[in-house]
């Protein structure tokens, strides 16, 4: 990775008593190593020095990262009335958490970051202080001015991109959450953000079945020839290219994932169990659909291992690097 930008990407820790300051911690020590370019933590020093004795460059602003980087940890510092305790997290924490995710979104969002890397948050501490979305993506959307329904979740890895259609909801309530609409939205942001965010000319898209052996022409289930094949159909008429409906069981082998860019999935599983099964390590959440590049790690904070020098960064060296090989590739395709 070269490092000829002129502003950082943006890192919020994420809640301070979870892993989010170690693994970062982590990257800056293994910059090299991992390929990483300059970024800017923000949050609490004190989270951070609490799991790492390395330095901490404090900066204020994004532009002093760079002269910063190879010297410290550069760090935009809030202050919280008490410091966290790793593994213990608090109302106070929850706050912190919002605050550096709120800065870090409007670095990006008013050109002082180049991207946003999002650090893991607890939702339940978040909702205690009055958090209205259910997740990250959703509050940068908002932030961004893009309503939740025009914004997807994409898991990235070295050798497959997943989507998944329907989220955090029942499994006994996918099949009538699911609609023709849906499905084209869902759709249709990911060959956008494959075409912005990827650089693919012309993306492949490969569309999952909902039932086992997507329904067996209407035997098993009446959702795949009623809702999915309409949307395919449309998505088609557009120009895109896509195809399925395909059994799930069988879309995720080698030989399958040569002939698509990204798979959209039904649900939350679907989608996440075969990204999980090959890329624990490296998988990248990527928002697609919004005005700026936004990344986070696939793992939650960890509380049960804070503080104990267990956590691993390379999720988050991952995400770092994909946001800023997103952030390239959209600002190739406008000069």
């Amino acid at each position: 990775m070269t490092r000829t930008q002129e502003i950082p990407l943006a890192v919020s820790l994420g809640d301070p008593a979870g892993i989010g300051p170690e693994v970062l911690a982590k990257c800056w020590d293994n910059r090299e190593r991992f390929a990483l370019p300059p970024f800017v933590a923000i949050g609490d020093p004190r989270s951070v020095a609490a799991v790492w004795d390395g330095p901490i460059e404090v900066v204020e602003n994004p532009r002093q990262a760079d002269g910063a980087f190879d010297y410290g940890l550069p760090l935009i510092q809030l202050t919280a009335p008490k410091a966290d305790i790793p593994g213990h997290p608090s109302v106070a924490g929850a706050h912190m958490s919002l605050d550096s995710l709120e800065i870090a979104v409007g670095l990006a969002r008013s050109g002082s970051a180049f991207a946003v890397v999002t650090g893991p948050v607890a939702k339940e501490q978040l909702y205690a202080i009055g958090f209205q979305h259910p997740g990250q993506t959703e509050f940068v959307a908002e932030r961004c001015g893009i309503s939740p329904g025009n914004v997807v979740m994409m898991l990235a890895g070295p050798t497959l991109r997943t989507v998944p259609v329907t989220t955090h909801m029942p499994l006994s309530e996918v099949a009538m959450a699911l609609s023709p609409a849906l499905i084209e939205s869902r759709g249709r942001a990911a060959l956008r953000g494959l075409q912005r965010n990827f650089g693919i000319a012309e993306p492949r898209l490969a569309v999952s079945g909902l039932n086992p052996h997507s329904g067996e022409g209407g035997q098993l289930g009446r959702e795949e020839l009623e809702i999915i094949e309409p949307a395919i159909a449309a998505l088609h008429a557009e120009g895109w290219r896509v195809s399925g409906p395909h059994p799930a069981d069988t879309m995720f082998h080698d030989r399958a994932r040569a002939n698509y860019d990204a798979a959209l999935c039904m649900y939350h599983d679907q989608a996440l169990i075969p990204i999980k099964a090959l890329h624990f390590e490296d998988a990248v959440n990527v928002t697609l659909g919004l005005p700026i590049v936004r990344t986070a790690p696939d793992h939650g904070t960890a509380f049960d291992i804070a503080g104990q020098d267990r956590a691993d960064p390379r999720p988050m060296a991952a995400a770092i690097r994909m946001a800023a090989d997103n952030a390239m590739l959209r600002a190739e395709a406008v000069a």
